[in-house]
């Protein structure tokens, strides 16, 4: 059973940061690229970021290129978003996702080729 839980969201005021968690468990964390999604009212969930099985390639929207990074630590079974310079325009529910089924070198950046996902988290970027 693979379980990705999320932690780190929360109300911040435009240009703060903050720095989402995903814990992923139940199969073997390494095995599968990593994609943090958002989605805000009203609209599709959508790509924000994106790292490969290695960790050594990192992919993201043009919109949050340059204020967000995304890293993994695998011994750990972790993947953390850092997000800088944040705008209203960010405010949305993130959501961690992973797909275990064989990856060949193309990255994943569709929110219908991940297979698992966890709850959510809450951004909301506010004065």
């Amino acid at each position: 059973q693979v379980q990705l839980v999320e932690s780190g969201g929360g109300l911040v005021q435009p240009g703060a940061s903050l720095r989402l968690s995903c814990a992923a468990s139940g199969r073997t964390f390494s095995s599968s690229g990593m994609a943090w999604f958002r989605q805000a009212p009203g609209k599709e969930r959508e790509f924000a970021a994106g790292i490969n099985r290695s960790g050594g390639s990192q992919y993201y929207a043009d919109s949050v290129k340059g204020r967000f990074t995304i890293s993994r630590d695998n011994a750990k079974g972790m993947v953390y978003l850092q997000m800088n310079s944040l705008k209203p325009e960010d405010t949305a529910v993130y959501y961690c996702a992973a797909d275990f089924r064989p990856w060949g070198t193309s990255f994943r950046f569709g929110a219908n080729e991940y297979e698992y996902w966890g709850q959510g988290t809450q951004v909301t970027v506010s004065s």
